[in-house]
């Protein structure tokens, strides 16, 4: 069964899809899924952008979303991403997800098309037709070239009891207060873009879709909870520590910078990608290679001596070095 809906928050990392000699990598993918969940992801998001969807196959994507439901064994909520250009596609990928024991579905706006808002109000409410699971939409104008508006969500909030929130990837910080004003605030708002996860929490998002969850996951973690407790100054705290990572997510087009990162830290073991999506170059490798020493996370003598103080106060080297030992 799947999970309550109230388990439905929180730092959910979309993760990312290991390739090796042009396949996917299942067993590479099993073990990310594990380290979310021992990492403290508070859930996993399958085909979100940072795994390259329009590269995989439907038969690809609907494996993914299996897979971890099976790896993930009921420990944190799985969220399927399972929107297309095509609702054809979209209603597959869809009724497989409800089938194969997702616990939520996010489904972005059609892309490409540009449809009026009332073809995607029709659009949304055809692909959910017969499927009882929570959905939300992918709000990601930059991508899809289309924006949601207020009255589509309201119209929506009324013509489909399960539709219980939205990934907002913009800048727009507003559209966040008036679309909770609208829906209510129980309305679940996921931050997709990084830079945005304390501001967009703090004034009522519940939790974060972001691909830096690929590197740091405890970290996005402990943010979420800090604002649930109220806890505003540790949150601070962690968004000026992320913030090198956040921003180097788009020193070019996602997952380029996080796939090598992830490479870099020995979390996958190739940094391959699908055409049209390549490697990093080899300027972008030592601009990322700096963010990581700053950040802490390149096991270098010089990264030893950078590395934060967490928000707790412990002295993240010797925790390091005791553990080694």
């Amino acid at each position: 069964m799947p999970l309550p809906l109230e388990r439905i928050k929180g730092s959910i990392p979309p993760l990312l899809t290991p390739f090796r000699n042009g396949e996917v990598d299942y067993d590479a993918y099993a073990k990310l899924v594990e380290m979310q969940i021992r990492d403290g992801s508070h859930g996993i998001l399958v085909n979100g952008t940072t795994s390259e969807p329009a590269s995989l196959t439907t038969e690809e994507r609907n494996r993914l979303v299996t897979l971890a439901v099976e790896v993930a064994k009921g420990r944190v909520p799985i969220v399927a991403a399972t929107g297309s250009q095509a609702i054809w596609e979209t209603r597959i990928l869809t009724e497989h997800a409800a089938k194969a024991g997702a616990d939520a579905l996010l489904i972005v706006t059609p892309y490409y098309t540009r449809p009026p808002q009332r073809g995607m109000i029709a659009y949304y409410l055809e692909v959910m037709k017969g499927i009882d699971l929570p959905w939300m939409i992918y709000h990601i104008p930059g991508r899809a070239a289309i924006d949601i508006k207020i009255d589509t969500v309201k119209e929506l909030r009324d013509k489909s009891p399960n539709f219980v929130g939205m990934k907002h990837a913009s800048l727009d910080l507003d559209f966040v207060t008036e679309c909770l004003a609208a829906a209510g605030h129980d309305f679940k708002i996921f931050v997709g873009l990084e830079e945005l996860s304390f501001p967009m929490m703090a004034i009522g998002a519940c939790g974060l879709m972001n691909a830096v969850g690929n590197l740091r996951p405890r970290v996005l973690s402990d943010l979420c909870e800090a604002v649930w407790r109220g806890d505003l100054k540790t949150a601070q705290d962690l968004h000026h520590q992320l913030h090198g990572l956040n921003k180097a997510i788009f020193y070019d087009t996602n997952p380029i910078p996080i796939k090598y990162m992830a490479k870099r830290l020995g979390i996958i073991d190739r940094n391959e990608h699908r055409l049209p999506m390549v490697p990093a170059t080899p300027e972008l490798e030592k601009r990322l290679d700096g963010v990581l020493a700053r950040a802490g996370l390149l096991r270098s003598e010089a990264a030893e001596q950078r590395k934060p103080f967490c928000a707790c106060g412990t002295d993240l080297r010797k925790t390091e070095r005791a553990g080694s030992e």
